[in-house]
């Protein structure tokens, strides 16, 4: 969610402005056919609609409609979230002067709500259908789940069918074809996590001495927004879901909040200290930006 303050501004009206009166000419001409109203969705430019709105604005063209609310406050606030543009105004200030308001910020707003739609296209991509023969991906190669009764937990083995050069593994998950897409994720979620769990001991324990730091817990993260995190203390948090990327994703991730452990910064020290271990970090890093995870939810 993104927030801006607008600068009060106050703005003088004329009370005493009166219409000219109509001079007399000649008669109208015929009335033609009416043409049929546009809607303003059909005219030119995006279109973004908060579900509460009340009021719209066309910011370059593109039409904005967006929530206002009146708040004790002291100046013109903006909040773009998920669901939209939201505007909290003080009780003195009049429609003008939020629209003022509005159109000095139209840039800010308008990329803000466009990172925020093409967030929401990424999650409703990434959702997952629960399944006998969903694909997700697994240290970075692709996973067929199949669900197989026999089995006992989940096990992962090789695919023997696939293209030539294509990495294909199964998952095989001991639950019957009936199951519902929630036991199918959960069991596959529980299945992730004792993989990451295993996996981040395992990179902590290559990386820790190289680094010439002390580890003294790993703990596993959900968190929506971060991949990882250190503490003083020696304590890690790394975000179950990096199992997706491949190992080099991993390892930047670890050797990142491992280098915590000696700069608790992000200064050109602490860059050096993650170097020193892997010194094309920048490449895992764009992989773990620009890359997409499964929805879970």
């Amino acid at each position: 969610m993104s927030r801006w303050i607008a600068p009060w501004t106050l703005l003088q009206r004329s009370l005493f402005d009166e219409p000219e009166p109509d001079l007399p000419g000649p008669p109208p001409p015929p009335a033609a056919a009416p043409l049929p109203a546009v809607p303003r969705e059909a005219l030119a430019g995006e279109v973004f609609k908060h579900p509460r709105a009340q009021r719209d604005v066309r910011l370059d063209g593109h039409l904005v409609a967006y929530e206002m609310r009146r708040a004790r406050r002291r100046s013109i606030g903006f909040v773009v979230g998920p669901e939209g543009l939201s505007v909290s105004v003080p009780r003195w200030v009049g429609l003008n002067e939020v629209d003022s308001a509005l159109q000095e910020k139209r840039g800010w707003i308008l990329r803000k709500l466009r990172e925020q739609r093409e967030r929401a296209a990424r999650l409703h991509s990434g959702r997952v259908d629960w399944r006998d023969g969903t694909e997700l991906p697994f240290l970075g190669e692709t996973v067929i789940i199949v669900l197989d009764a026999r089995a006992t937990g989940a096990l992962l083995d090789q695919g023997a069918d696939g293209l030539p050069g294509v990495p294909r593994r199964l998952l095989r998950v001991g639950l019957p074809h009936t199951a519902t897409p929630e036991q199918i994720r959960d069991a596959v979620q529980s299945w992730l996590q004792r993989q990451a769990r295993r996996i981040f001991e395992e990179r902590c324990a290559a990386f820790a001495p190289r680094l010439n730091v002390r580890v003294r817990r790993i703990a596993l993260s959900s968190a929506a927004t971060r991949w990882g995190s250190a503490n003083a203390d020696g304590s890690i948090r790394l975000n179950w879901r990096l199992v997706h990327f491949g190992l080099p994703v991993i390892d930047y991730v670890v050797a990142h909040e491992l280098a915590h452990l000696r700069e608790m910064n992000h200064s050109p020290a602490f860059w050096d200290v993650v170097r020193s271990v892997l010194p094309d970090y920048e490449h895992s890093r764009v992989a773990l930006r620009d890359g997409q995870v499964p929805v879970f939810d």
